[in-house]
């Protein structure tokens, strides 16, 4: 089977492609390595090829989806800053990009498309869990152009018969999350500051939640929605379905590393979410997902990868 991997050369589009690659299919990456790294593809050696172009390009789009069965589109701007900055070029990745993935994969037969979502089309609302059903709330351009492009991938499945899967992943982490990149999360962020011995950040009282989830398991909710029948122009949550406090990540950080690090306190972020967790009943149903890693087991392996790219 051939899949293309928009965003492949990124942090979760890479671990995509390292499990399709395991399970035999001929891979194809599309990334224009603005935020992607040709190293995030080392361990595929040779088992892919690589477009070096940019998902604007609707002829490019279409030349990569040549002969494909599957489309996984990973590729954005994940920035709520930048979408607020820069809303015009945030647009215009997000939301033309989405849809001229949408038009080649139209044209081109293409059996399933599968693309990223975000739980930030959820807003503040603050209950909790979050359930697809809720009606959105937007506190950035990015929460709308993820929203919006769920709207998209709907009305193709409605009037020309694609079959598409909308993912809403919550806080994903673990390893090829680059602390130094303006879209990593909190834990990557935390990780680096372990690693030197410096004290990490933390805006708030620590005390809000998040749903941590480890990319292995994202990258399970991807396979399946890709090759599993049924369910299609629907959107799911992807989440672990537990609460972790930022106070309680760093105790999991002190008691991995060994490290008694203490933590600066701030002042809180404005626009900050103070609880967010995943209702995963919908996906777990549906396909059967089943999440492999809880965050302290996820927390070491990122750790032993960081630790990996410190000595070499």
């Amino acid at each position: 089977m051939k899949y293309l991997v928009t965003g492949g050369a990124g942090f979760i589009g890479s671990h995509i492609c390292k499990a399709l690659v395991e399970k035999g299919g001929e891979v194809v990456v599309l990334d224009n390595l603005n935020t992607g790294k040709r190293e995030n593809l080392a361990e595929l050696k040779d088992n892919f090829s690589f477009i070096y172009g940019d998902i604007r390009d609707l002829e490019i789009v279409r030349q990569s989806m040549k002969d494909v069965d599957i489309v996984y589109h990973e590729a954005a701007i994940a920035s709520v800053p930048d979408s607020v900055e820069d809303p015009l070029y945030t647009h215009d990745v997000n939301l033309t990009g989405m849809l001229n993935v949408l038009i080649a994969a139209k044209e081109l037969g293409i059996r399933r498309l599968v693309y990223a979502s975000s739980a930030a089309t959820y807003g503040d609302d603050p209950v909790v869990p979050k359930v697809e059903t809720m009606n959105p709330e937007f506190l950035s351009p990015y929460a709308f152009h993820k929203y919006a492009g769920e709207i998209y991938a709907q009305q193709f499945g409605l009037h020309y018969g694609l079959e598409t899967v909308g993912l809403r992943y919550f806080n994903v982490f673990g390893p090829r999350q680059d602390p130094s990149s303006m879209y990593s999360g909190v834990i990557s962020l935390f990780m680096e500051c372990f690693m030197n011995n410096c004290e990490p950040t933390v805006f708030g009282d620590g005390e809000q939640t998040r749903d941590f989830i480890f990319v292995k398991d994202v990258v399970q909710a991807n396979i399946l929605a890709g090759h599993s029948e049924g369910h299609e122009n629907n959107v799911f949550n992807v989440g672990l379905g537990k609460q972790t406090s930022l106070n309680q990540l760093l105790d999991y950080l002190r008691e991995l590393t060994g490290k008694n690090l203490n933590a600066i306190y701030t002042d809180p972020r404005p626009g900050d979410i103070r609880h967010s967790l995943s209702d995963n009943s919908k996906i777990i149903k549906a396909y059967g997902f089943k999440p492999e890693y809880t965050v302290s087991e996820g927390l070491r392996v990122t750790y032993e990868w960081f630790l990996g790219q410190s000595s070499s």
